[in-house]
Parts: structure tokens; sequence; C-alpha cells
């Protein structure tokens, strides 16, 4: 399980110590709002990882849980990249030399974040992807983020379970599979995009 915004935590380190007791191993920094983490990529401040900040990330660097970017800014997920040493995941985005909006990080920081082994869930919604959410539309963006950053940092971040709404369900994902092969990308590299890259980062992290 895992939290979209930290700021459950309520500025208190030791509320870290419950989520983790109740089963949460991913963490997001933030969601739509500034919170005393640091800025929201859809915030007012674009502020930096504030001190309370750093303290979380570098204590979930140390419990072995997974950190999640999705929704930081990029300040912050520029902050994090500084201090940490291990994969992290921006768990549903886009790439911005695809779809040139606010929503998705700038490609060398997508790069950099990829060069820690970590993983970019792909979204399947209209404000990440300009606009086509078909199979096909999808299938597009996944191969501009396998030639950005490389075949093993490409995964899927559906947002199924957010409030954006996609043009298919998990009972249609074979169609997005089939779009990847008439795309031209190896089966092997299918199978890295489709789950074996996130549960790469899974097993490393959750020790």
């Amino acid at each position: 399980m895992g939290i979209e915004g930290a700021h459950p935590l309520e500025g208190d380190i030791a509320n870290l110590d419950k989520l983790e007791v109740a089963g949460h191993r991913i963490i997001g920094l933030h969601h739509f709002f500034d919170n005393a983490l640091g800025g929201s990529l859809h915030g007012e401040s674009n502020q930096d990882l504030t001190n309370f900040g750093r303290m979380v990330v570098a204590d979930i660097a140390s419990r072995g849980m997974v950190l999640d970017l999705a929704h930081s800014s990029p300040q912050v997920a520029r902050d994090v990249l500084d201090m940490i040493d291990m994969p992290v995941i921006v768990s549903h985005t886009g790439l911005y030399g695809h779809c040139p909006t606010k929503r998705n990080f700038k490609d060398d920081l997508m790069q950099d974040i990829a060069a820690t082994g970590g993983v970019l869930g792909i979204g399947f919604w209209a404000e990440v992807a300009c606009g086509d959410i078909s199979p096909d539309g999808i299938a597009r963006m996944i191969m501009a983020g396998v030639e950005e950053v490389g075949a093993d940092h490409i995964s899927l971040g559906s947002d199924f379970d957010g409030s954006v709404e996609t043009a298919f369900d998990t009972s249609e994902l074979s169609a997005l599979t089939h779009a990847l092969i008439e795309a031209g990308l190896s089966e092997a590299n299918i199978r890295k995009v489709m789950g074996e890259n996130m549960i790469r980062v899974l097993r490393e992290r959750l020790k």
C-alpha cells in the first residue's frame, strides 16, 4: 500500500512509524497542494524540499520504503535526487518531450530519475498524453519514454484508481500489449514495461 501525498504525517516524523505499521510502503511526498515537506507540482510556491522533507526522505530511505515523486515540484525532485542513493519512482506521469504540459517533468529530470535505477509510470489520461488515450496513443507515449530513458525505466502508471478518465480498463490491457507489438517494441521490453521494471524496484527496496 502507499500514500499519495505525505500530509498525513501532519509534520511529525513519528507518524511514519504508524503508516509503516499499517502496511504502507510507497510514500508519495505530495499530491495537489504544497505541504510541510515542500512544494507540490500543482502548488503555488515551487518550494524546495524543507528540512522536515529532508528528514522524511532520509527516513524513507533507511526503512527500505519506496519513494514516489509523482506530484512533487521539480525542485523537490532535484533536491531528493541530490540526497539519495536508491531507485525512486514517478508512479503516474507522462513524457514532457512527447506532451509538453506542466504535469510532466522535463526530460532531463526524467533522465536523472531513471539514472537512480528507478521507473516512470506512464499514465493513461488525457492531460499527460496530450489527448490521445487510446491504446495506440499510450503505446506511442511508452515508446517515447523508452527512447528517452531506456526500456529498463518505463512502467505502467495508469491512474485507474484516480480521479481521471481513461479510455480502457484492466480487462483491456491486452489491447495495450498489442499496440506495443504493433509499435515494434520487443517481447523482452514489453515484459519490462508491463511489470518487470516495477517489480525490480519493489524487490530492491522492500527487503
